[in-house]
């Protein structure tokens, strides 16, 4: 295991060998780790990119602090891994991973490539209304045990790291479509026809992102990355290596 500092935190991360290659950062989502992404995308990637990842503080590995989880902040950490790798990064962000490399798009624009937003909301009412995560029963428990297995503060800090969550999921993030139209990123925005988000929510945040472009992938959730990683790799793949901006023969959206 490899710890970094970030901001002055020791932070969990994984920085593949393969310094020649192109980087591809993978930030992952909330109440969550680096662990599912390298998983399900690294290897359909590290042999073409610099496949790198770190746990963000109170995720996965790196241990939390006493304060609470704002996703500027995130990005905060997220700049300073950016910055800590060197030159500009190709980056997938799924869910709050999503969200956070969208104001690292809006902030340093200089640090990226392309971003690809899997699952990812610009604004807290574009969540559809999800089941409450109570902090009692057997999927609390069993979520807990996971948390305590990685995080150095045990399994008896998942009850603060789910309130904390939970706390910033009903205050942010709160953009506009104003917003994004400043952002000069080129960006992907990919979700599950059955995810988290508003489909429509979803769309304006394609139509808002100058030159973005669209991916939804049918029959998938918020868990498209798990459900259909071959297809969604392929997806992530073409938008990475494929000519920017898109030649089309008829377009519409993207005027030539």
């Amino acid at each position: 295991m490899t710890y970094i500092s970030l901001n002055g935190h020791s932070s969990w991360c994984y920085i593949s060998k393969r310094k020649k290659k192109p980087s591809l950062v993978l930030l992952h989502g909330g109440m969550s780790s680096s662990g599912s992404l390298l998983r399900n995308l690294a290897p359909r990637f590290d042999k073409k990119y610099r496949v790198c990842a770190f746990d963000r503080r109170g995720h996965g590995r790196t241990a939390d602090t006493d304060a609470p989880f704002h996703y500027e902040e995130m990005a905060d950490e997220t700049i300073a891994f950016l910055e800590h790798l060197g030159g500009k990064h190709f980056v997938v962000g799924h869910s709050d991973g999503g969200n956070v490399a969208l104001i690292v798009a809006m902030r340093r624009p200089d640090l990226l490539k392309r971003v690809v937003l899997v699952g990812a909301n610009y604004h807290y009412d574009g969540l559809r209304p999800m089941p409450m995560f109570h902090l009692e029963g057997e999927r609390f428990e069993e979520w807990a045990a996971k948390y305590g297995e990685l995080s150095p503060n045990g399994k008896e800090h998942a009850r603060d790291v789910i309130a904390k969550t939970l706390h910033m999921f009903d205050t942010e993030p709160a953009f506009s479509v104003e917003d994004l139209k400043k952002i000069s990123v080129p960006i992907l925005v990919m979700a599950g026809d059955d995810d988290l988000m508003e489909l429509g929510h979803t769309t304006s945040m394609y139509e808002a992102i100058p030159g973005a472009q669209l991916a939804i992938v049918p029959g998938t959730s918020h868990a498209v990355l798990k459900e259909k990683s071959k297809l969604s790799s392929k997806l992530i793949r073409n938008f990475f290596e494929d000519e920017y901006p898109p030649v089309t023969y008829q377009p519409s959206r993207r005027a030539p």
